[in-house]
């Protein structure tokens, strides 16, 4: 995404000019966009004139619109694709929509007025933040705004006749194409139609591959599957490129990596990326480090479990104890529409970060970061084992001790007192 313009003061008032470029920044966009704030982009409007005769007439104008946002919309690009080999399909991109009143003069369309703006790649439009830009917001533009972001590993996560091929970048996991071909169990006597089942079905994958995955600029390209068909495919896929002399794919091979999953299903690949050979190659990568603490987590969890706390009140608890080294956090909870929550999280996640700890901001676009919302979005792994039901009873303790201090200092305590005598 490119950063067109900026102008901040240290209050977090004032605004940013984007120009998002590809779908990925569609989703940065997505998240940056909260109830309430103000975005300023271009429209296209019909307008209709009658003239003195009574005669009416419309035409389209292109026109510059404010508004401040009521709802955000957002539709990632997705593609299905049965292997028949027939044809293919224009690349669905990302799409986002945003609705709210009109709040400055138009010439076009009254003020207060209701409209919906579709925000689109290579377009420019300014954003400014209700609540002011905190911290996160702040990070979210930084990443997203960095030179050389792209896709950093493509990934085939398949079972018998059946692929999902992906591309993953920082915050998305890109589903490129799902193929399914049905594939016959081998029968006794005869497995001439399993065979070639399964040659169409490797096929249609190779095709895929060179069409779908720039395996030249990529870190890695994995291939994982329950059983034996990542071995199979990934031998088919090197024979081709022998038998065609595709050099560039033949030269990529070392990046390629077979990796066990227990499913062939796109949620395979977060049991996928933990697997040693992957995690050395994507060291750094950000959604390598959320894999890799989630799967931290849960083993805690497991294992010593008053140092794996979850839940956004207990987490809270931990935060405030200083109790915390890791925090995992999910973006779905910053795009709260009510800004006394998104701005505890903010807090929580500075307070993390403040004491020394790492604070890791899933993407609600990867597998992970969906794993870590079936677990109410946010974790925390302690440094040092605390439990829940003593913090709490503490709490309450610490609570009643504070509000009876109050009503000594309020005269309550004689009040209530004289009236029982």
């Amino acid at each position: 995404m490119k950063l067109v313009n900026k102008h901040i003061e240290k209050d977090g008032s004032g605004y940013v000019t984007l120009r998002p470029e590809d779908d990925e920044d569609m989703w940065h966009v997505y998240n940056l966009i909260s109830e309430g704030d103000r975005v300023r982009a271009l429209a296209v409007r019909r307008v209709q004139t009658v003239s003195s005769t009574g005669s009416s007439d419309s035409y389209r104008v292109r026109t510059n619109l404010t508004l401040e946002v009521t709802k955000t919309t957002f539709s990632p690009a997705a593609s299905s694709s049965q292997a028949n080999g027939q044809g293919e399909k224009k690349e669905p991109t990302a799409a986002l929509q945003i609705s709210g009143k009109v709040v400055e003069e138009n010439d076009y369309v009254k003020l207060g007025a209701y409209h919906t703006l579709d925000l689109e790649a290579n377009r420019d439009f300014r954003l400014s933040k209700a609540t002011g830009w905190d911290s996160v917001a702040l990070e979210r533009i930084e990443e997203s705004t960095q030179e050389g972001r792209g896709a950093e590993v493509g990934a085939i996560v398949c079972g018998e006749g059946t692929a999902a091929i992906c591309l993953l970048s920082e915050h998305m996991t890109v589903v490129r194409q799902r193929i399914d071909t049905p594939v016959p169990r081998k029968r006794k006597g005869g497995t001439s139609g399993h065979d070639k089942a399964v040659e169409n079905f490797f096929s249609t994958v190779y095709q895929a591959v060179l069409r779908l995955i720039p395996f030249q600029t990529l870190k890695a390209v994995v291939i994982a599957s329950p059983g034996f068909t990542r071995d199979s495919l990934y031998d088919y896929i090197f024979q081709q490129a022998t038998l065609t002399s595709n050099k560039p794919l033949l030269a990529s091979r070392s990046k390629w990596i077979k990796v066990h999953s227990n499913t062939s299903h796109v949620h395979g690949l977060v049991e996928a990326l933990r697997a040693p050979e992957v995690a050395k190659m994507l060291q750094g990568a950000k959604f390598a480090k959320e894999g890799l603490g989630l799967d931290k987590f849960h083993k805690m969890l497991a294992t010593d479990e008053l140092r794996a706390w979850y839940g956004p009140e207990h987490v809270a608890l931990a935060v405030d104890r200083g109790a915390v080294g890791t925090l995992l956090i999910s973006d779905d909870l910053f795009r709260s529409s009510d800004p006394v929550k998104r701005n505890s999280y903010v807090q929580m996640v500075e307070d993390v970060r403040a004491r020394g700890g790492e604070a890791l901001i899933f993407s609600s676009m990867h597998e992970s970061g969906q794993q870590l919302n079936l677990l109410t979005g946010i974790a925390a792994i302690l440094t040092y084992p605390l439990d829940v039901e003593v913090v709490e009873m503490e709490e309450r303790e610490e609570k009643e001790r504070l509000e009876k201090e109050r009503r000594v200092k309020n005269g309550e305590d004689e009040e209530h007192e004289e009236e029982d005598e």
